[in-house]
């Protein structure tokens, strides 16, 4: 598992400095923003539920947005077979989750950069040039597998927040992990496990968002929807 972890971490790492290499990480950086507000858009009556809001926070801000995740990697990269031995298999398999998705995101979002930078160039990124994007790109199998891993991220984090003594674990340790230099892994865990502990109940979350999710990708690919005319996104 700590391998396969590392593995996700370095493939990034490969990712990002390809992206620097062609001059699209802008481009990247915009396409993750609007992918946010796309979904607290199409999620907004989760996004404006007391209960929903963490969740949905680190959903979009840990997973999906444009934030700089490097200190995090580095700092995953240092301890991960250390985190192996002191954390259970569920958190594990979890944050395996996490990173596979991130990973997956980040290429899926640099092909799509480059279609933008190339037909639409130097234009804010919006609703019709997005689908357009999305369908251009295509790779139906790994946007299946996308929402696959949140399926199973979701009945790890469900599990995981169950596990005795986890919440006591990520409390105390955060102490050591500042002055292990590991405050941003440490924070990392932290606000995952505060905000689908509040949830209780983490598939009344997760499965309306895979139901759209999976209805808006179906739309997106499927050739007999006219696109820009019928784009099924939502106006952000």
């Amino acid at each position: 598992m700590a391998q396969d972890i590392a593995k996700h971490i370095h493939r990034v790492n490969a990712l990002r400095d390809l992206a620097n290499q062609l001059g699209v990480m802008s481009v990247i950086h915009q396409l993750q923003h609007w992918q946010c507000e796309r979904l607290l858009v199409s999620h907004d009556d989760l996004a404006t539920q007391s209960r929903y809001q963490k969740a949905m926070g680190f959903f979009v801000e840990e997973l999906y947005g444009p934030k700089d995740f490097s200190q995090r990697d580095a700092d995953l990269v240092r301890v991960i077979p250390k985190l192996a031995k002191v954390l259970p298999d569920k958190a594990m398999n979890a944050m395996d989750d996490a990173l596979a998705l991130n990973a997956l995101s980040f290429d899926l979002d640099m092909e799509m950069a480059q279609y933008l930078q190339t037909h639409f160039p130097d234009e804010p990124i919006n609703r019709d040039n997005y689908a357009l994007a999305y369908r251009a790109v295509g790779r139906m199998d790994d946007r299946k597998h996308q929402i696959d891993i949140i399926s199973h991220l979701g009945d790890q984090l469900s599990d995981v927040i169950k596990v005795r003594g986890i919440g006591m674990l990520i409390s105390l340790s955060r102490r050591p992990a500042k002055l292990a230099g590991l405050l941003a892994l440490h924070e990392f865990l932290e606000r995952g496990f505060n905000a689908f502990k509040a949830l209780g109940d983490v598939q009344s979350f997760i499965q309306p968002v895979l139901v759209r999710e999976k209805a808006l990708m179906q739309a997106l690919l499927d050739e007999n929807v006219a696109l820009p005319e019928d784009n099924p996104l939502p106006n952000v």
